[in-house]
């Protein structure tokens, strides 16, 4: 079974695809995701983790979770980018085209090292 996280609550976009690629960058330097279990079964525990949080994380949070999500999962964006008049699913979309050419196990292992940050942050174990 694959986790599942719903996004439906994404109502802004980030202020430029430029600071996301920026934040996205510092996982490069990170050290890589090292666990006795697997790393699917790891990434599908912090997907499931990533809703214990008590608060929502900030939209930009959010929609940096929801690309690596979408890329760990189904691989690079193939549909074209939504109209302005669509702005979540603009936002969502440009959240997945920023981490465009990350492979699988990049992905999960950049979208675990997020999670661990937020229940972090927000006092939960890891």
């Amino acid at each position: 079974p694959t986790a599942h996280i719903s996004y439906a609550f994404i109502t802004t976009s980030f202020e430029s695809n430029a600071h996301l690629s920026s934040y996205l960058s510092h996982f490069h330097s990170q050290p890589k995701h090292t666990h006795i279990m697997g790393l699917q079964e790891d990434f599908e525990e912090h997907a499931a983790k990533v809703k214990t949080l008590t608060e929502s994380p900030s939209n930009e949070n959010l929609l940096i979770l929801y690309g690596l999500y979408k890329q760990a999962t189904l691989g690079p964006v193939t549909t074209a980018r939504p109209g302005i008049f669509s702005q979540k699913d603009r936002a969502k979309w440009d959240a997945w085209k920023a981490v465009e050419g990350k492979s699988k196990d990049e992905a999960m292992s950049d979208y675990i090292t997020k999670v661990k940050q937020l229940l972090e942050e927000a006092g939960l174990s890891a």
